[in-house]
């Protein structure tokens, strides 16, 4: 009891301490009556990403219970329509939405009621662990370019005072095997700690904003491409977001240098499946409208039979902006390139015929040679055999 005012304070009040309330004084007698509710929330308000917490409300009071009008506003004071299971006027149960990063902050819960007259607020706090980038990311790398994935945790940011670990995976392609990256662990002070896993070569950036899992590609291969999971774990309960890295490639074949009048086929592909408001486009720098273009929907190769040398450039568009680019300079053969080439090939072709000519008058010589050679031997032959026959004469 307060002094002078007699002032009855009621600490740590509880639903059983509502009821009717009497002071007395001297003759005099005033009675008042208490009427006490209870908000609680699912899981102390600690949530992960796409969590549907659960209220609840009680109220209990001497005279019978009202029949309550609740209104909830969210962290930006927006009006927020819940599903409601009214078992009885005693304690009314309410569904939210699934929650995302940006929800974090103090809600309000506004009771009211006409008989008896009840106005009241009553305010709750709902941190939602996550990340700020939470929805599937792409990021688009050319060959041998660097590149960073980032995931920005939210923990500073809504004061979260729990401890919680994680893992960042990569993965492929859908239904591949995942291989684990790295493991990080945030303690209840707020201090990170990563260790990296298995053999994929990657760097962790020295400098890099508080509360970030940073991993650098110093240099992008093509099968560097697939999807990169990072994934939170409290409670035993888990979030995860995810950045899919699709990487460009060009090649030409053949590589050139081109000559006059020959053709070659340039190539452009990505790793991955592209959405449907990106393709990709070939174009000749300072050409004309006849040396672009452009692929279907959802294709990810594109070729293009060129005779023209300079610098070509494969673009990849994505609602009509150049996300990345890959340039292939096809040189142009010289002049004095082309004469040696025909040269060399006029060249060859008269050796074969002088070897060829040569092969003849070699057999002819050694034909004729032959023929002297049996003629004298049957010379030979025959004036020994007239000597022969004068002896027996």
């Amino acid at each position: 009891i307060k002094t002078p005012y007699r002032q009855l304070w009621v600490q740590n009040l509880k639903l059983s301490n509502a009821g009717i309330y009497t002071c007395e004084y001297d003759s005099h007698k005033v009675s008042t009556s208490l009427h006490v509710s209870k908000l609680t929330i699912s899981l102390d308000g600690h949530f992960l990403l796409n969590e549907v917490p659960e209220l609840i409300l009680m109220q209990n009071s001497s005279s019978p219970l009202p029949d309550l009008s609740i209104t909830l506003f969210d962290s930006k004071n927006n009006r927020v329509t819940p599903e409601l299971q009214n078992e009885n006027r005693q304690k009314y149960i309410m569904k939210l939405k699934k929650l995302e990063a940006m929800d974090s902050g103090t809600w309000v819960c506004q009771i009211h009621s006409d008989s008896p007259l009840i106005n009241q607020n009553i305010s709750f706090d709902v941190k939602v662990l996550g990340f700020q980038n939470p929805d599937l990311e792409r990021k688009y790398a050319t060959v041998d370019s660097t590149v960073i994935l980032s995931w920005h945790l939210n923990f500073q940011k809504i004061k979260w005072k729990e401890g919680f670990t994680g893992q960042l995976k990569w993965k492929q392609q859908e239904g591949a095997n995942a291989h684990e990256l790295l493991d990080f662990k945030v303690t209840a002070q707020g201090q990170l700690y990563e260790t990296k896993k298995g053999s994929f070569l990657f760097e962790i950036p020295e400098r890099k904003p508080e509360g970030t899992i940073e991993m650098k590609l110093p240099k992008v291969h093509f099968n560097h491409s697939g999807q990169y999971q990072c994934q939170l774990e409290y409670q035993g309960r888990r979030a995860e977001t995810k950045i899919e890295l699709v990487v460009m490639k060009v090649s030409a074949n053949p590589a050139g240098p081109l000559s006059r009048g020959a053709n070659t086929t340039l190539t452009c592909q990505v790793s991955g499946l592209l959405p449907p408001n990106a393709y990709l486009r070939w174009e000749r720098v300072n050409g004309t409208k006849m040396d672009i273009k452009n692929s279907k929907q959802h294709e990810t190769k594109l070729e293009v039979n060129i005779s023209a040398a300079g610098l070509w450039s494969c673009h990849l568009i994505e609602d009509n902006d150049r996300k990345i680019s890959l340039h292939y300079y096809m040189v142009e053969a010289h002049v004095w390139i082309n004469y040696v080439i025909i040269g060399a090939s006029v060249g060859g072709s008269l050796l074969v015929f002088a070897l060829g000519c040569l092969c003849i008058i070699s057999g002819i010589n050694w034909q004729r040679r032959r023929q002297r050679a049996k003629r004298r031997a049957q010379a030979r032959q025959y004036l020994l055999e007239n000597r022969t026959c004068q002896c027996q004469q």
